[in-house]
């Protein structure tokens, strides 16, 4: 009785009517004591990060919805939490992403049918839900291991044509310079800079300026940056902003590791800043780069003729720090099943290329510990930069096995094991659980049947 009274009070508070009777929202699934509406499939329909649904979204959706609320429901009892610190983070890069992406606050508002305060609020309920939930995941299934010996087993009798395929590996090293800049050109943009705070300090919007001048992403948005935690930008850029303290005023011109900048403060909340910039880089001449390029070629060649190694040549000269510190070789980071991730060395050529397009083009043609010619690419941190390759190692594609491929072969079997103790924990939750679906949301093909009862 109890259960009917709760169902019926949910599903009356929360059907909104016009005059001829049209449903604005409405209660569509009940599980335990929390509702799910049919506004909330709606909004994640709209979610940019959603990505494709594979079936009926009216299906799917609430069913993702209900599996969510069985772990938060069980979160709880087992008192498992996230920081809203680290929450607070993942929505403002969530958010400044959304707003790159629908190319002004004012679109991502449209799109979302809601105002951008809102999209915030619900953004951050979202992804708390979401990391709670991963976080139980994680506890439930941290225990759970598996042998070398039940990697064996598993694919000993397995068809080769169904073991994993591993694409075709490469291992690279490189060496990155960047062109010498004449101190003109540093001077010109550092004074244009000065020119910019000069018409901000005399009543010019900074916001206005920054999408007409900045060469950060950001000018899409006026400059702004959202709020961030000093240990996200780069320390430079960090010390700058963090030290700001007048809304109104503008900071003088530094230089980080991106560019020169200004800055302006827009707001301090707790550890976080936002702020706005204007980011501007000099502009390189063509003999600046020809230069550059001579040099890299020089060095490839007395490598070739074994006057050093390009290992060597890498830790003395190579200007950017990741690969200098590692003799050059390239790494990158990837998730791992036994929690965290793990460093590797291996790229596959897609990989590659999202790394950068340019380096996947030049490592393509090459043969083992051959070094490519000088080329330009775009650095991470979005500055053009000459560069040469070798590669070091390329791995076939081939069906994995046990001697090459162990560790793929066993965080595979991880998943598997976790995921079917997954599959089992959601139908146990289903048996003990109160779950009321409204009719006209019945006539579903569920991936876990044990919703209708």
């Amino acid at each position: 009785m109890k259960r009917t009274l709760l169902t019926l009070v949910l599903t009356c508070v929360s059907l909104l009517t016009f005059a001829q009777n049209n449903v604005v929202d409405e209660v569509i699934w009940v599980v335990g004591d929390e509702a799910i509406l049919k506004s909330d499939v709606e909004n994640v329909r709209r979610d940019p990060d959603w990505g494709q649904i594979h079936g009926n979204p009216y299906c799917v959706i609430p069913e993702r919805i209900a599996i969510q609320k069985l772990f938060l429901h069980q979160a709880v009892i087992d008192s498992i939490d996230v920081t809203d610190q680290d929450v607070s983070r993942e929505v403002e890069s969530t958010l400044n992403e959304y707003v790159l992406r629908a190319g002004s606050k004012e679109k991502l508002e449209e799109y979302m049918s809601k105002p951008f305060a809102q999209i915030r609020e619900d953004l951050f309920e979202s992804l708390r839900n979401q990391n709670i939930m991963q976080e139980m995941q994680r506890s439930l299934t941290k225990d759970i291991k598996v042998t070398p010996a039940e990697v064996r087993r598993h694919f000993k009798d397995m068809p080769e044509d169904s073991l994993p395929y591993i694409q075709t590996q490469v291992e690279v090293e490189i060496i990155m310079k960047q062109p010498v800049i004449p101190r003109e050109e540093i001077d010109r943009v550092k004074g244009q800079l000065r020119e910019l705070a000069d018409r901000v300090n005399k009543g010019e919007s900074f916001a206005t300026l920054a999408r007409m001048f900045s060469v950060c992403p950001s000018y899409r948005k006026g400059g702004e940056l959202g709020y961030t935690s000093k240990a996200e930008w780069d320390p430079t850029f960090a010390n700058v902003a963090f030290s700001l303290t007048d809304t109104k005023k503008v900071s003088k011109v530094f230089e980080s590791e991106n560019g020169f900048h200004i800055v302006q403060l827009i707001d301090k909340r707790g550890d976080k800043v936002n702020c706005r910039h204007i980011l501007l880089r000099p502009q390189l001449e063509q003999e600046n780069i020809d230069t550059c390029m001579m040099r890299l070629d020089s060095l490839a060649e007395d490598v070739r003729l074994e006057k050093y190694t390009f290992e060597d040549a890498a830790s003395a000269i190579s200007d950017d720090k990741d690969t200098r510190n590692n003799r050059g070789l390239m790494s990158r980071l990837i998730a791992s099943e036994t929690g965290g991730a793990t460093r590797t060395s291996r790229y596959t050529m897609s990989d590659l290329a999202t790394e950068s397009s340019e380096i996947a083009q030049m490592v393509d043609g090459l043969q083992i510990g051959e070094i490519s010619k000088p080329f330009m690419m775009i650095n991470k941190k979005g500055k053009e930069v000459c560069a040469i390759v070798k590669l070091k190692n390329r791995i076939k594609a081939h069906r994995a096995n046990m001697q090459e491929d162990f560790q793929i072969l066993r965080e595979e079997v991880l998943a598997q094991k976790k995921q079917e103790f997954i599959d089992d924990w959601i139908r146990e939750k289903q048996k003990s659980t109160y779950v009321r679906i409204n009719e006209d949301w019945r006539t579903c093909e569920f991936e876990y049947p044990g919703w209708v009862k």
